[in-house]
């Protein structure tokens, strides 16, 4: 194993830990879905969620955005973008593309949880958040840094598909 690969996979394993223990000490401590014991309602829970965990693609959107208006990367077709604007449009691919997977997992859990069970779905976004943000700064700091927060994402994201999979058949 190269250098650069003993760097992502210990990023990796450090993110999946991680990813791990915040998911557990968030379900400990966020409180019950109050009120939540209607189909809509546990619905409507996860669209609420599912906006909360979409904040960092707003954010990612908004620094390109803002790097292309006030650069002569303005025109998209000249390619004059700098490397933290290919990286941060790097970001945004996958933050949609993990996003997308999140949302379609919370929405499936949220019509199969019960109750006492929804705020895992709150959690499940506060550490999508987290991770997200965790890729982008790594990303920025030296792209074998992303490996923490793209393996948070994407085994969270793997293990919500796979719980609500399991609810929806058992």
């Amino acid at each position: 194993m190269s250098g650069s690969q003993r760097i992502v996979a210990n990023g990796a394993a450090c993110g999946v830990t991680a990813m791990l223990l915040v998911m557990y000490g968030l379900y400990r401590v966020l409180p019950l879905a109050a009120g939540a014991s209607a189909l809509a309602d546990r619905i409507a829970y996860a669209l609420v969620a599912n906006l909360f965990a979409s904040l960092p693609l707003l954010a990612v959107i908004a620094s390109v955005g803002n790097a292309r208006a006030t650069s002569e990367a303005i025109d998209p077709t000249l390619g004059k973008e700098t490397q933290s604007m290919l990286i941060d449009g790097r970001v945004a691919d996958n933050t949609l593309q993990q996003l997308l997977l999140f949302s379609a997992a919370t929405l499936a859990l949220s019509v199969n949880l019960d109750r006492t069970n929804l705020h895992i779905i709150a959690a499940a976004a506060i550490t999508f958040v987290a991770a997200r943000i965790l890729f982008w700064v790594g990303y920025r700091l030296d792209p074998l840094y992303r490996a923490a927060g793209f393996a948070a994402t994407f085994y969270l994201n793997l293990g919500l598909i796979a719980g609500a999979l399991w609810l929806a058949v058992r």
